[in-house]
């Protein structure tokens, strides 16, 4: 099976070329909504500028997100969005032609609630390439990261500005996919300027592990991506898109997915 993932990663290297990866809510207005906007940064992809989607799995207690991102959480579970459903779109999403990287961000305790196995075989089987954790214990992830290899999944595990030096190679020497670095301490949002220490802290992350390293967490404007991009391989952009799809979603399915494709095409000039 392709590695997407690795592929896209590795030829953006090669030819030195910087990604941005958006995030969405999986099911956010709704499922047939996520294959549209699957689809509405598939072309945006044709640009060569976009490392993967990180597809949000609904969670009722979300670890580090911001409002507007537990908000989408809420409405998606109300509309009884669940994982079978999450990789369902997925499938049809690929089956329809959509070929970016999709790494799904999801709490461990879905993962242990369904069985490590079973989650991570049914999740390449529907065409999710890897999975982000963001709660996942150091002191388990080892077991994990095995788990989700066996089934053919890259993992990402994040390092924050106040992880300890010593944590944050064990971190980083296990991420298969890419390491997550978070910009800021705290939760996710939209912010005004990114931190001083981003260049350091990145620097010193890349000399404990050859993955891509992609920074995350107060990014939200095309300035802000080409600022990450100057030390990262790639910078991920979620409150700034959600909120966006929270000011569509009531409209016409075509203008909300053309609405996030000029978005996404907007963010992704700060990786020209």
């Amino acid at each position: 099976m392709t590695d997407r993932f690795a592929d896209t990663f590795a030829s953006a290297r090669v030819a030195g070329r910087k990604l941005l990866c958006p995030f969405l809510t999986a099911g956010y207005p709704s499922l047939p909504a996520t294959v549209d906007l699957l689809h509405a940064v598939q072309r945006v992809a044709a640009g060569g500028h976009i490392g993967c989607v990180e597809l949000g799995i609904p969670f009722s207690d979300p670890i580090a997100d911001g409002p507007t991102i537990q908000a989408s959480y809420t409405h998606a579970l109300a509309q009884g969005v669940n994982v079978d459903g999450v990789l369902a779109a997925v499938a049809q999403a690929r089956a329809a032609g959509v070929e970016i990287p999709i790494m799904a961000m999801v709490s461990f305790s879905i993962i242990f609630k369904r069985g490590a196995r079973s989650f991570a075989q049914a999740s390449r089987a529907a065409g999710i390439d890897g999975v982000v954790l963001p709660d996942v214990p150091l002191e388990e992830a080892p077991a994990i990261v095995d788990t989700l290899r066996a089934a053919g999944l890259k993992s990402t595990l994040l390092i924050a500005p106040t992880t300890p030096p010593e944590r944050r190679a064990q971190i980083a020497r296990l991420c298969d996919g890419f390491v997550y670095y978070l910009s800021v301490a705290g939760i996710t949002g939209e912010r005004r300027e990114l931190p001083p220490d981003l260049v350091a802290n990145v620097a010193e992350i890349r000399t404990h592990t050859n993955a891509p390293v992609c920074v995350g967490f107060g990014i939200a404007t095309a300035a802000h991506v080409r600022q990450v991009l100057q030390v990262a391989d790639g910078a991920i952009v979620g409150s700034a898109l959600v909120r966006r799809v929270t000011e569509l979603r009531d409209g016409r399915p075509a203008e909300l997915a053309a609405g996030i494709e000029t978005l996404v095409r907007s963010l992704a000039e700060g990786a020209r």
